[in-house]
């Protein structure tokens, strides 16, 4: 019989987004894969998938059924590993593995940033931190991707088996890479710009967290200086429709676009001149990995993730996130220095290294691997007398 892994997420895109590598590499090591989340995207390296009614919200008593439904998957299946991701996966999962675990399975957890950090509302200690304390206790492996919450962790005394830290969730720095002046302007004439458009790109749910705003205004604050600016917005979300009516009133229409969903963000972020972020909580953002990778320079809002990545008037700026003047200051910086922007954005792409797929692959196979070493020496023991 192969050995399996149950994979655990409040929604199955993000297995798609982030995670199939590590299902192939299961996949190659024998193993059998199965996937347990809400929706149903046919996703590849899958032996058995489980659409499971887990909801965001923890208020939700879908997320009982959701809950009862996993622990019948759990127990029936008997996995040797189960990998959940996402605060309520990663809730529902472990409460659901417990007695699971004490017949050998190992539970590991990927915090993808955790709601309670530095500079977080008081709400979000009150209700998170003792529901990530209490969770460690049934977690083999707390699995971290910034050095923020790895410290935190730690400081706190986060009862897990062990605590890891790798770079983020990975980046394909072969997709994702800087392309030829050439080209870049022969692809801007492709996606109906002017070679002289300056273009910001951005890629995000428009939410409260994202914070679009600031890019907005800030951008309205140095129009006349930047007449060939254009802020493409990537994305969808309930705060698209106030973003857009902002745009409108502060009279820049023609310096915005709204893309929507996009699926070609490998082919547009290179023909941008500068990538930036104005989120307000961060794990460790793709977004900007990406923008990275394709050799730009940031202009970010201070967080944990982007001051991870972004170091200040090295490969960008970083600023505070309700702080329009200092944001559109750090925009007209690099709009007006081109040597600086090529410059900086060579440190982009070199810094992103660490983060790429092929560097956590390496992280991620390294912890793998070592759960799967635990759990063949405590069979063994179980039917073998020591020493044999």
């Amino acid at each position: 019989m192969p050995k399996k892994i149950l994979f655990c997420a409040t929604v199955d895109y993000h297995f798609k987004a982030f995670h199939l590598p590590y299902m192939k590499w299961f996949k190659e090591q024998g193993w059998e894969v199965h996937v347990a989340a809400k929706g149903e995207i046919n996703l590849p390296y899958t032996d058995r998938k489980y659409n499971i009614p887990i909801q965001r919200s923890p208020f939700k008593l879908k997320n009982v059924d959701a809950f009862n439904e996993l622990k019948a998957i759990i127990n029936e299946h008997e996995y040797d590993i189960i990998h959940c991701h996402t605060p309520l996966g990663g809730v529902l999962a472990r409460f659901a593995a417990r007695k699971a675990r004490k017949k050998g399975t190992k539970v590991l957890y990927t915090a993808h940033g955790f709601h309670f950090c530095q500079g977080a509302p008081k709400l979000n200690w009150f209700i998170y931190y003792p529901i990530e304390k209490q969770l460690a206790n049934y977690t083999d492996c707390l699995i971290t991707i910034n050095k923020e919450d790895y410290g935190l962790a730690n400081s706190r005394k986060f009862g897990a088996g062990r605590i890891e830290r790798v770079h983020g969730v990975g980046v394909d720095t072969n997709c994702y890479k800087p392309i030829l002046e050439t080209e870049k302007i022969e692809r801007k004439k492709l996606f109906g710009y002017h070679p002289d458009d300056f273009l910001i790109f951005y890629a995000a749910e428009f939410n409260k967290n994202k914070n679009q705003q600031l890019l907005i205004r800030s951008l309205a604050l140095v129009q006349d200086y930047m007449p060939n600016a254009k802020l493409l917005l990537a994305g969808e979300g309930a705060l698209q429709e106030s973003c857009e009516q902002l745009v409108k009133k502060l009279g820049i229409e023609h310096m915005v676009q709204f893309l929507g969903f996009r699926k070609d963000i490998d082919t547009l972020l290179p023909i941008c001149d500068i990538a930036v972020g104005s989120s307000y909580r961060e794990g460790l953002p793709v977004n900007i990995m990406e923008a990275m990778a394709c050799g730009l320079p940031i202009v970010a809002s201070k967080n944990r993730g982007h001051v991870e990545l972004v170091e200040d008037q090295v490969n960008g700026y970083i600023v505070p996130s309700h702080d329009y003047g200092q944001f559109a200051r750090s925009l007209l910086k690099l709009y007006q220095n081109e040597q600086l922007r090529k410059q900086m954005g060579v440190v982009s792409r070199n810094m992103v290294e660490t983060y790429s797929l092929q560097q956590l692959n390496l992280e991620l196979s390294t912890i793998y691997t070592r759960y799967m070493l635990e759990e063949t020496n405590e069979t063994k023991s179980k039917y073998y007398p020591a020493g044999i």
